[in-house]
């Protein structure tokens, strides 16, 4: 891990890093990767090789100013987090006032209105709001080029931010997976995988509630939750007496491609929370990848994409009922890896994405 100034001309900074972007970084075009924070799952033996720079929000900001960047992405707007830091590198880039001008470029996922009266029920909070919209907008207006991952995003952008700028180049590449290599294979066991943290938001409460329905009309369904976070203990007492059930935690990348390669289905009961949305899910992606059958709820910004192409999408996203029902349909469909496999592109969403924000400034 590198620190100090990118060495790349290409500059990615982004609030944190995760072994999932780590993975991806060698494959999307070669730039340097600038972070405030890294998340759980970072894997320091996957940043071998990569230009990482560790750095705060002002930190960051000298570090891509004194950078020789020609193209920088930032994250995406409505990722309120971010903005402090995105703003702060703008204003340093304006006032170094030297070279060619810097391409701006983001890929866009958000589909939940952060501004939303809910999110700010204090009037500190209010004023925060409007402070991270107006600078939510500044940064939008100063996109050259952004990519929306799911039709959803777009949608929301429109509605909160409005149109971009004239000169903005906008367009849509779905956040879509390439199938997983050696991914495939006909009809699997009537096996279900649940990935992710053990969180309320990801939908575990609901998920051990429509369990013991789904396998009373279905004996010979199989239940496999790979994840860790502060649900562990819970989910791991559900399950004790279930031997149609089990539970690993934090299993290696290895076992979860592994299990996902035997997987029928993958779920995700996104749960609706009046600060957070889910955007698309990992999981969701990976599952697909990997040729499972994806249940999960209209909160995932896929959820039109999924329902076109013989998904489950469940409408009430905290009913154990509607739940259950969704995993048998998804168990009884006759669809195989194979028919979910060609569904998908052959080079993954995001890596088109970055051909159209980066390949377009390189």
């Amino acid at each position: 891990m590198t620190a100090g100034v990118p060495r790349l001309p290409v500059v990615r900074l982004y609030e944190s890093v995760r072994t999932a972007h780590l993975e991806r970084a060698r494959q999307l075009a070669p730039a340097s990767i600038v972070h405030r924070v890294v998340r759980y799952d970072f894997d320091p033996a996957l940043a071998e090789g990569l230009d990482l720079v560790p750095a705060g929000r002002v930190g960051g900001a000298v570090a891509v100013a004194r950078s020789g960047v020609r193209v920088l992405e930032v994250n995406e707007p409505l990722m309120t987090s971010s903005l402090p830091a995105t703003a702060l590198a703008l204003a340093a880039l304006a006032l170094r006032g030297r070279g060619s001008r810097v391409e701006v470029v983001s890929y866009a996922i958000g589909n939940a209105d952060p501004f939303a009266a809910a999110t700010a029920p204090t009037w500190r909070s209010r004023l925060r709001r409007r402070g991270e919209r107006l600078l939510a907008r500044a940064v939008w207006r100063r996109l050259d080029r952004v990519v929306f991952g799911t039709d959803a995003a777009r949608r929301t952008y429109a509605d909160v931010l409005g149109r971009p700028a004239a000169r903005t180049a906008a367009s849509t590449v779905h956040a879509l997976p390439a199938p997983h290599p050696g991914a495939g294979g006909g009809a699997r066991p009537p096996v279900v995988a649940f990935v992710g943290a053990l969180v309320p938001r990801k939908g575990v409460p609901v998920l051990l509630a429509a369990w013991p329905l789904v396998v009373a009309r279905r004996p010979e369904a199989r239940l496999v939750v790979l994840g860790k976070g502060p649900l562990e203990d819970a989910v791991r007492s559900a399950l004790a007496a279930d031997p149609s059930a089990s539970l690993e935690v934090d299993p290696p990348r290895a076992r979860i491609h592994q299990v996902l390669d035997g997987a029928r289905v993958l779920t995700l009961p996104s749960q609706p929370s009046p600060t957070w949305r889910e955007q698309v899910g990992l999981p969701v992606v990976e599952g697909l990848s990997h040729g499972c059958t994806v249940v999960t709820t209209t909160e995932t910004g896929l959820a039109d994409w999924l329902t076109d192409h013989g998904h489950v999408v469940v409408a009430d996203a905290g009913s154990a009922e509607a739940l259950a029902d969704g995993l048998v349909a998804a168990l009884d469909r006759a669809r195989t890896a194979d028919d979910v496999l060609a569904d998908l592109p052959t080079r993954d969403g995001r890596l088109a994405a970055d051909d159209v924000l980066v390949g377009g400034g390189r």
